[in-house]
């Protein structure tokens, strides 16, 4: 039984035959391996084409800035995976990736299409602050969050944002998104009745978004970062691992307010 659409049936990504593996129409061996870092083949990946320096500097630049990211729900589930199945060190980092969505890993995602919403407004022929007014608003009306703003610990600015859209100025690329970003930042004390800063989240999507960057693989970046730093954590967690105290740490902070007998006492050891 046939399911979904049968129209594609060829791939342009990678081939190969006995003597030569093509990937993007490049020689992987010849024109590839050692010649380009990962990063550049990222980006030749999902695009056909390698990427400009200044492309590249600006991917590399966001992957950099939230490869790490802490003790993190996605790091913690993945320490203790590991902990509970020290022998699959792919389930771990499955297991830390699974939960990408629109708290966790998947806000520059959701942030890069509230700001395409944006552009096309723009490229519609309204002013950008009445592009990016409608567009809050419309968000609000439907009791949506904004996406790439503001943050629990960096309340005046978040220093990566920042850092990224230095970067994406002095490679030369900043430019709709960016602008847009930092437009939606000065509307929402207005909008909402309150500041809040543009986050790494916000950043990301718009530095990217201006270097050609594809909109539908935005949510990519972060879990590729994250996938270094998680790969990083598990090495700890053979070497020092803490996964069982990070169990042990959940069950003593969560208290039991179910049925129980009268005279039951739970135990916190």
């Amino acid at each position: 039984m046939k399911i979904g659409s049968q129209d594609h049936r060829s791939t342009a990504i990678s081939t190969s035959n006995e003597t030569t593996i093509l990937v993007r129409g490049r020689d992987l061996t010849q024109q590839l391996i050692g010649r380009i870092g990962f990063t550049e083949h990222f980006w030749l990946l999902l695009t056909g084409e390698l990427p400009s320096q200044s492309q590249r500097r600006i991917l590399d630049a966001t992957l950099v800035a939230i490869a790490e990211h802490g003790l993190v729900p996605s790091v913690q589930v993945g320490r203790m995976t590991l902990a509970a199945a020290p022998e699959a060190l792919q389930g771990a980092v499955a297991a830390g990736i699974l939960g990408c969505g629109s708290v966790v890993l998947g806000s520059s995602e959701a942030a890069g299409y509230f700001f395409a919403a944006i552009a096309a407004r723009i490229e519609g022929g309204a002013s950008p602050e009445q592009a990016a007014k409608d567009v809050v608003l419309d968000y609000r009306a439907s009791r949506r969050a904004i996406p790439g703003y503001g943050h629990p610990l960096h309340k005046g600015y978040d220093p990566r944002a920042r850092r990224l859209f230095e970067v994406a100025a002095e490679a030369g690329s900043a430019g709709l998104h960016a602008g847009i970003a930092h437009q939606v930042e000065r509307l929402l004390p207005e909008l909402l009745g309150k500041p809040l800063a543009l986050n790494v989240s916000g950043a990301i999507p718009a530095v990217l978004l201006d270097a050609g960057y594809p909109l539908a693989a935005l949510k990519g970046v972060p879990i590729l970062a994250r996938t270094a730093g998680l790969i990083a954590h598990l090495l700890e967690e053979q070497l020092r691992p803490i996964g069982f105290v990070l169990s042990h740490a959940a069950a003593k902070a969560i208290d039991y307010d179910g049925d129980a007998p009268p005279d039951f006492q739970a135990s916190h050891g």
